[in-house]
């Protein structure tokens, strides 16, 4: 991803939600600790979004950077993780918080929402963003990446109504879905797929002409949902369109990262684990030889007790190995998701949140620069993470988030 690092930041149920739900809440270890994470916010508030990440244990407080960020990404998957977990009431909380992001924001009517929003209990008014004070330059800071949207956080979000949709039946949930997808169309349509989105500051953001697989699988799972639900073409053609990008990213038993600015293919150097393992879970029509992705990635990414983020095996990567637990259940290998997740206990935190990697700090190769110039910066490190939780959720629940679907 050079500049593809804003692509991690970026159906129907078998059996009743509730029912199923209150049987994986039982059974689940990981349910219990994603509620208790999220508990305390989402019960206080009809809408809330809920900060990404708390301070590591070595650490008094969080970087100014992340102390009040919300991530979409994040709070998208825990949504849906606590559907799985059968806590609709806490889902909607935080489903509430997307819905009205989409609807309002401090300077666009279009239907996006930005990559963060700032922690806590939404109004009804745009919601805040994330920022700080800096002290030495006497201004109020933000991040620009944060501030900008990524195509996959978008669908994200659309992902988390459409689970909501389906598990309450509220219709506006289907609607703020389909305002977010039709931005999606509108703003970064290419010829054979989706641009990463927007970067920087208000009012005037930098178009990002990449395209990501792990974006174009994201838009394909919302796109096709939505499809079935609505009838309209548009959103079947979406689908076909960002199949179009996957379709050129595999390379025979792999998948890249996606495109460059320029609209040729990554370079093949540049590995992550989640571009292996989201097409085919998103597509479950997808070739049966695009699950080789998943041989692929043990070959080139395993490390002791799971996966690291890429090929240069620095160590464990808590949200990929979740992941790649899920990818196993998906592929029908109970047995390797199982020891999978066994091994994600040493991970655990007090705060119920797993960290977000095994390591002081995990390398990714990525840059957070988006003309992709600038050195690899983009790091994940040993800090409670409410994005790696919601992935271990889902694969102890066997819940494939792009379909909606509890894997039999």
């Amino acid at each position: 991803m050079k500049p593809l690092i804003l692509m991690a930041l970026c159906a129907a149920v078998v059996g009743s939600p509730a029912a199923a739900g209150q049987t994986a809440q039982t059974a689940s270890t990981f349910c219990a600790g994603l509620d208790k994470a999220v508990a305390p916010h989402t019960r206080a508030a009809d809408a809330a979004f809920i900060r990404s990440y708390e301070p590591g244990t070595d650490e008094a407080n969080l970087p100014a950077g992340l102390a009040t960020t919300a991530f979409v990404y994040d709070n998208a998957l825990a949504a849906i993780a606590l559907i799985a977990c059968g806590n609709v009431s806490d889902a909607r909380s935080i489903g509430n918080a997307l819905s009205r992001a989409a609807r309002k924001d401090r300077s666009f009517d279009d239907g996006r929402v930005r990559n963060a929003y700032r922690a806590g209990a939404v109004k009804q008014d745009a919601p805040n963003l994330p920022g700080w004070w800096d002290g030495h330059a006497k201004i109020w800071a933000e991040d620009a990446a944060q501030d900008g949207t990524s195509t996959g956080n978008v669908a994200w979000a659309a992902l988390a109504l459409l689970t909501l949709h389906q598990a309450t039946d509220d219709p506006q949930y289907l609607v703020d879905a389909r305002r977010l997808i039709d931005w999606v169309i509108e703003a970064t349509a290419s010829s054979d797929g989706f641009y990463g989105g927007f970067h920087g500051y208000d009012p005037k953001q930098v178009r990002l002409t990449w395209m990501s697989t792990e974006h174009n699988a994201d838009v394909h799972a919302a796109a096709r949902w939505l499809f079935r639900l609505t009838g309209e073409r548009k959103y079947d053609g979406a689908a076909g369109q960002a199949r179009r990008l996957l379709d050129r990213a595999f390379r025979g038993d792999h998948f890249l990262l996606g495109t460059k600015l320029d609209g040729n293919l990554a370079d093949e150097g540049l590995l992550a684990l989640d571009a292996q393992l989201w097409p085919w879970m998103a597509i479950p029509e997808s070739p049966e030889v695009w699950k080789s992705a998943l041989g692929f990635a043990k070959a080139q990414l395993a490390v002791a007790g799971g996966f690291d983020f890429n090929g240069d095996r620095d160590g464990l990567w808590v949200e990929g190995t979740a992941q790649a637990a899920l990818a196993y259940r998906i592929s029908g290998n109970a047995q390797e998701s199982d020891r999978l997740l066994a091994n994600l206990n040493e991970d655990r935190t007090p705060t119920g949140l797993l960290n977000a990697s095994r390591p002081a700090r995990l390398t990714t190769g990525l840059s957070i620069d988006p003309t992709g110039s600038g050195d690899p910066d983009f790091f994940y490190y040993r800090r409670p993470h409410l994005g790696a939780t919601a992935w271990a959720v889902l694969a102890e629940t066997g819940w494939n988030p792009f379909t909606g679907k509890r894997i039999r």
